[in-house]
């Protein structure tokens, strides 16, 4: 198999090397991969770039993103061995929407801010994808999304025609509703109802977010950081005070979680 060692390497070497590793000569493990049997792989490289980007470091960042874009043209291969697409056609199409998307780069229009050029790229995007209703805009958020972003994402779409809330403590009015009426179901004990309550209650919590202009995914992981280094905390707690946490009392525990709340406060 020819493949000349280099000092430097361009996407041209990248697609060539997969093609390789996919090729009757290649890697059986490779060979053997679907768009379904890596489907989470990309998902997995996706979150890692995100985590790089969250610790602010390039070289991480470098790796990360090249796995990423590694997945891109993995898929690609597959595709085109397929004879469905290849990696130019997926460059090429993205070329196109950016062009297109763009008017006020690559046409004629003229804008005076970013907020019109989202609203522009609303609106193309709506004649490409055929959407004539506000509805269809809604139903185009792709189900796989983790919830709370699809949630933030089919409320602003909607609020968009107008069908809102005035302010948060509007918003956290509902909230307050949803909460009493999952309390009903729990003390109905009718797990149907419990399951649809809780979930509008967490709608109902990111309505009160997006009004608060905070973003529910950033603040729920903030919440779940700030629970590990207080349970860290309650554990360290326990291990010097001589105290099993499997049989320790939940009132001593409370105890600890509060002291250990105090601690991180000041």
């Amino acid at each position: 198999m020819e493949f000349m060692v280099k000092e430097s390497y361009n996407i041209s070497d990248l697609v060539e090397i997969m093609a390789i590793l996919r090729s009757e000569n290649g890697c059986p493990w490779d060979r053997e991969q679907t768009h379904e049997s890596i489907r989470r792989d990309l998902l997995e490289e996706t979150y890692e770039v995100i985590e790089a980007i969250d610790a602010k470091d390039a070289q991480m960042l470098k790796e990360e993103l090249g796995d990423l874009l590694m997945q891109v043209v993995f898929h690609s291969r597959i595709s085109c061995e397929e004879q469905s697409l290849d990696f130019d056609a997926v460059a090429d199409g993205i070329c196109k929407k950016l062009i297109l998307r763009h008017p006020h780069v690559f046409g004629n229009i003229a804008v005076e801010s970013s907020e019109e050029v989202l609203k522009n790229w609303d609106e193309i995007k709506k004649k490409e994808k055929g959407q004539t209703t506000a509805s269809d805009t809604l139903k185009s958020v792709p189900k796989v999304f983790p919830a709370l972003m699809r949630s933030q994402k089919v409320q602003k779409r909607a609020a968009k025609t107008g069908f809102d809330y005035t302010d948060a403590e509007m918003a956290f009015g509902d909230l307050k509703s949803e909460v009493a009426e999952l309390e009903d179901a729990m003390c109905r004990a009718n797990a149907e109802d419990c399951f649809e309550e809780l979930g509008d209650l967490l709608f109902s919590v990111v309505n009160v977010a997006r009004m608060l202009k905070i973003d529910a995914e950033d603040s729920l992981t903030a919440s779940c950081e700030k629970f590990i280094r207080r349970f860290e905390k309650v554990e360290d707690m326990a291990s010097q005070g001589g105290i099993d946490m499997s049989t320790a009392s939940l009132e001593r525990l409370n105890e600890l979680w509060r002291e250990a709340k105090m601690a991180q406060s000041n």
